[in-house]
């Protein structure tokens, strides 16, 4: 059996879009890229906005509230690579999305 939290079924998520979760006493945003699921945490740097409910292009998320985009993959920030935020391994396991917090 993996390891992690389930968070949604990969049904729940489809390709290109993003959602926001809770999971381990954690807000958390997972996204699903071309069928490949990550997890990163949903508070922007900027200013707190929700992740989650950005615009995905390829593995980039555009936080709705200022702009600033993050590469899903690690959770830097295409504006200045020394921001980031944390980024979650995620497992997929049948129709279960299951993220390690």
């Amino acid at each position: 059996m993996a390891q992690g939290t389930r968070v949604a079924k990969v049904s729940e998520i489809p390709a290109g879009t993003g959602k926001v979760i809770e999971a381990g006493g954690r807000t958390l945003a997972v996204f699903n890229v071309d069928g490949t699921f990550y997890a990163i945490d949903n508070t922007c740097k900027h200013r707190g906005g929700p992740l989650g409910e950005g615009s995905l292009s390829g593995t980039t998320v555009t936080c709705p509230w200022h702009g600033w985009e993050y590469d899903v993959a690690n959770g830097t920030c295409a504006f200045d690579p020394s921001v980031s935020v944390q980024a979650f391994p995620i497992t997929v396991e049948g129709d279960e999305i299951l993220v390690s917090v």
